[in-house]
């Protein structure tokens, strides 16, 4: 009679618990939808979407969303083409390679990494990356989207290794050993056998580490520049650049509450919660489209 209690009990905590975070949730869009349509009202979308010019406190404001998406995506996809490859060599490694204690060790760090503040990544970018950069490329200043994408690899690597490594470590035993009796040598073996076999959860990895360079802001405030210009191409990765979540940052505590300029940037909150929600919906589709081939 006790244990029926506490199993009722339980069940309704978490459905209650599950309630609050959904309600929440649900109180969170719609103070963002609702500050942030208010800016729709007087600009359309898609000339605020297209627009080429962030200049939100000159005597003809001008909001603009294209520099601040493409500063967006630029480090974003930047700072995974640090983390895919050294995130999955890492995983690779440590659960198909490294002895048990070089292993834990390993893990270890990474948990570690994942818990350093992103201010603290932040602030070495700006003393240690910073400098180099300005001098490896003889800019006026290192503070670029190249600086932003290596620090928010880093940033993004203990995601990508730990749900890799998991998903790596997942694979039957039976289909390695398949493999090695018909004649597979061990690195045949990891990239024809047990890498596909993990890839929805390489995939998942992936999305996740990307949703984390999205959403970052305090580190991309500190060494990207900054400024509201569409970077070039292919020098843009050396240029200063501004995304989203660092404008919001930035603005809204100086911003007359009520403004144009104040609802512009939910405006800008409602485009990022977008993106990220997309990646998520990505992420999901690929990882049970995967799940789903393996059957």
């Amino acid at each position: 009679m006790l244990s029926e209690r506490v199993e009722k009990g339980t069940g309704v905590t978490l459905s209650a618990v599950s309630l609050i975070v959904v309600f929440s949730l649900f109180l969170l869009c719609l103070f963002l939808f609702r500050e942030g349509f208010v800016f729709f009202e007087k600009y359309p979308f898609l000339e605020f979407f297209s627009g080429e010019y962030w200049y939100p406190t000159s005597s003809n404001p001008r909001f603009g969303l294209i520099p601040l998406i493409l500063g967006t995506l630029l480090v974003t996809f930047g700072s995974m083409c640090v983390a895919i490859p050294i995130g999955l060599a890492s995983a690779i490694y440590i659960s198909e390679i490294a002895s048990p204690g070089s292993a834990f060790f390993l893990k270890s760090v990474v948990e570690i990494l994942a818990g350093i503040p992103s201010v603290v990544f932040g602030f070495f970018g700006l003393v240690v990356m910073v400098p180099l950069i300005q001098d490896l490329f003889g800019l006026a200043t290192g503070q670029t989207a190249l600086t932003g994408a290596i620090i928010l690899g880093v940033m993004a690597l203990p995601t990508v290794i730990s749900i890799s490594e998991d998903a790596i470590s997942s694979v039957p035993k039976s289909l390695k050993d398949g493999a090695l009796a018909l004649g597979s040598t061990k690195w045949q073996t990891i990239y024809k056998v047990v890498m596909p076999a993990a890839l929805s959860g390489i995939t998942a990895s992936i999305m996740l580490g990307m949703g984390r360079a999205i959403g970052e802001t305090m580190t991309v405030m500190m060494v990207t520049g900054n400024m509201a210009i569409i970077p070039g191409f292919p020098e843009g990765i050396i240029q200063p650049v501004r995304t989203m979540t660092a404008t919001i940052a930035l603005e809204m505590g100086e911003v007359p509450q009520g403004s144009d300029h104040y609802h512009a940037l939910f405006a800008v909150g409602i485009v990022l919660f977008i993106l990220t929600f997309l990646i998520n919906m990505v992420a999901d589709y690929v990882k049970r489209r995967f799940r789903l081939m393996d059957q």
